[in-house]
């Protein structure tokens, strides 16, 4: 499966996805991109798009994209505090459809 990480997520966090093909929002060259656009592009590339922007899923309407979301909640953005997720993150990708927003949070 092909995730991307949004910018506002470590880029360490890839290595706790390494099942997967896990490319971040920089390395594509999208950084400062809005989420409406970054959306866009993204979904002809990407299966998932990983962020923990709690407001995204308000923001934009997710339906029309084809694309799913997964939306971590932790208490900081660091490895550490987002590793806990992962199992969670993992066990949601295979039922995932686009335009589907999973929120995961301990």
């Amino acid at each position: 499966m092909r995730l991307l990480l949004d910018e506002s997520l470590p880029r360490g966090l890839r290595d706790l996805l390494d099942a997967h093909d896990v490319v971040t929002v920089q390395e594509k060259g999208w950084a400062g991109t809005t989420n409406g656009k970054l959306l866009q592009l993204a979904e002809s590339e990407f299966d998932v798009f990983v962020t923990a922007d709690q407001n995204l899923q308000y923001q934009q309407n997710l339906i029309g994209f084809d694309i799913a979301v997964v939306i971590l909640a932790a208490v900081r953005t660091r490895v550490s505090d987002l590793e806990p997720l992962i199992p969670m993150v993992l066990s949601a990708l295979p039922e995932l459809a686009p335009g589907e927003v999973r929120r995961i949070a301990l």
